[in-house]
């Protein structure tokens, strides 16, 4: 069960610590190539070892081929190790400090002898790092709140890299024999866009076995705690993993209890004991008599409190209990079954990894009917943004393109919203476009009331537009700009605009309370990949679930229209 994610890490740490000693270049960005191929890679990793294919993907040569098949093996790289020792211990977590890099922590480590986040936060409140050449007071006061927010964020990984890293325990279970059902429950059920730990719920008349199984598994670190129906163990990244094993009767009572936040819980079992009942992991029972009342299943769990059922994703204590009591659950929650097109997506015009025509054949492949092709704007000259002569020659391959594919190709940008407002194409070249995305890509410290201002102008555009990853966050490294949402929504409602949810498991923005609101307003929504390869497209069911989880339904979502409906809704002009 080798990890994929877990190697790439291993490959990328490499690279970074390899840069911090003065590596060559080209052999710091072969590390990043190869953990960038790994991320991409839309299957398993053991699959490709044992097929012997791993010199076949992009960037990955025999001696790099060999290094992640021996990651994979034993957990360990020797090279990994040996550069490690090299360097004082606390690199690695200086290096996980957001913006800080490579090159500034060799910088800090020559000039002032600093191999760690505390020596390092300590000479930033001293003011020492100001006096290092390229640093200065505004770099000391964004690493110290770097640190924050890494120590903050620390506790926490992505959902993408959880569900990859749980969805290979419940399969390794299931394939021991020994449980008739294992299933991912807790926040990474939820699709929460970050899980603090794993859960694991199995049925099963043999927990002490399963059990063992789990704690026998590749890339279990050490077990915390063992007994009869729950055991704890670590993994080599660092994440924790509880398993509990019930008899296959009460399976459905605790996949209930595992999946639901504690407040969803508490607000639940508080409804049971109105009604005459008592709530817990394993069953529901009469307060009078204490009689067993049957759950088979979750859904079991509502129906005898007089609810309909709520989906996992939905039970965060947000109004779902309530809506269930009235019959108020939208019934038509959006679903990955309803996309027909594929939007926001990158090619090899500007960052995206895959060709043209690679990306329209897979998104093909995937039973899509229309893909967008959303290259950046020349702006975002750093993600090789087109000017205007290379944005028609990107036109001329799409056509090209077009007479190859059955999919429909829309062409489109993903345009700058520039500081004032303003997109970053003239008027005459957006209504040529099929469709816009419109997103920020720099400034993003300017004030709650400049960035309103500057966002409340770009809705007022008379051109139609997709909000691209609209509050800017990257999840785990970057907060929220600030914005004056109810303000910008309410513009918004009276514009030519769509909201997207971006399924970049780096963003998964918009957030659900914010689609809430979105909704009470009747703005339309776009599920996007924002993908950069052709792996990138599997982010669409992160979209789909982040939009679920905002209530978003099927109606509200404009790519579930076919290509010709979509298409005329988005048109610029």
């Amino acid at each position: 069960m080798a990890d994929k994610i877990a190697v790439a890490r291993a490959l990328r740490e490499l690279g970074m610590l390899l840069e911090v000693q003065g590596e060559n270049p080209f052999k710091v960005r072969a590390y990043e190539n190869g953990a960038r191929a790994l991320e991409d890679l839309p299957g398993g990793l053991d699959e490709v070892i044992a097929a012997g294919t791993l010199t076949e993907l992009p960037g990955i040569g025999k001696a790099l081929a060999a290094k992640i098949e021996e990651l994979a093996g034993t957990g360990r790289l020797a090279l990994l190790d040996r550069v490690r020792s090299e360097l004082p211990s606390g690199i690695g977590d200086m290096l996980r400090i957001p913006d800080l890099g490579p090159k500034k922590v060799a910088a800090l480590l020559a000039a002032l002898a600093i191999g760690s986040v505390a020596e390092l936060e300590k000479a930033c409140q001293e003011g020492r790092v100001r006096e290092v050449k390229g640093f200065g007071e505004k770099t000391e006061k964004k690493i110290l709140e770097g640190i924050h927010r890494m120590r903050t964020a620390s506790s926490r990984v992505l959902l993408s890299d959880a569900r990859e890293v749980g969805l290979q325990l419940v399969r390794a279970l299931e394939a021991t024999g020994l449980a008739e059902r294992v299933e991912l429950a807790g926040s990474a059920r939820r699709w929460k866009e970050t899980v603090g730990d794993l859960d694991l719920v199995a049925a099963s008349v043999e927990p002490g076995p399963l059990s063992d199984a789990l704690a026998a598994l590749p890339g279990v670190e050490s077990v915390v705690a063992k007994g009869e129906t729950k055991t704890t163990v670590r993994l080599a990244g660092g994440l924790s993993v509880d398993l509990r094993v019930v008899p296959p009767a009460q399976f459905g009572s605790l996949l209930h209890h595992m999946t639901g936040s504690k407040e969803h819980n508490v607000r639940l079992r508080g409804l049971a004991r109105d009604l005459g009942f008592t709530l817990s992991e394993w069953g529901l029972e009469r307060l009078e008599g204490g009689a067993a009342v049957p759950v088979r299943t979750e859904e079991d769990v509502y129906r005898a409190l007089g609810l309909a059922p709520v989906p996992p994703e939905l039970r965060q204590d947000t109004g779902e209990i309530e809506a269930a009591r009235q019959g108020l659950l939208p019934a038509d929650l959006v679903t990955l079954g309803d996309v027909k097109g594929m939007v926001h997506v990158h090619t090899t015009w500007s960052d995206g990894r895959a060709s043209l025509e690679e990306m329209a054949r897979a998104a093909e492949a995937m039973g899509m009917t229309y893909l967008t092709v959303t290259d950046h704007s020349r702006s975002a000259a750093y993600a090789g943004g087109l000017d205007v002569d290379r944005l028609k020659g990107q036109w001329e391959e799409i056509a090209k393109v077009q007479e190859k594919v059955g999919i429909r190709l829309l062409r489109g940008s993903e345009a700058d919203i520039l500081e004032t407002g303003f997109l970053d194409w003239p008027d005459a070249v957006l209504e040529q476009l099929d469709v816009v995305v419109a997103s920020v890509h720099s400034r993003m410290k300017m004030d709650t009331a400049q960035m309103t201002h500057r966002i409340v102008r770009m809705l007022e555009l008379p051109v139609f537009k997709i909000w691209g990853h609209p509050t800017g966050r990257l999840l785990l490294e970057r907060e929220p700009y600030g914005l004056d949402m109810e303000k910008v929504l309410d513009v918004a409602a009276a514009s030519r605009v769509a909201i997207e949810v971006n399924g970049d498991p780096h963003r998964l923005d918009f957030e659900p309370r914010h689609l809430r609101m979105a909704h009470e307003r009747g703005i339309p929504i776009v599920l996007s990949t924002d993908a950069h390869s052709v792996a990138g497209l599997a982010n669409l069911p992160y979209a789909v679930m982040t939009a679920r989880r905002g209530w978003v339904t099927r109606g509200e979502v404009l790519n579930t229209l076919p290509a010709a409906e979509f298409a005329a809704r988005v048109r610029p002009g």
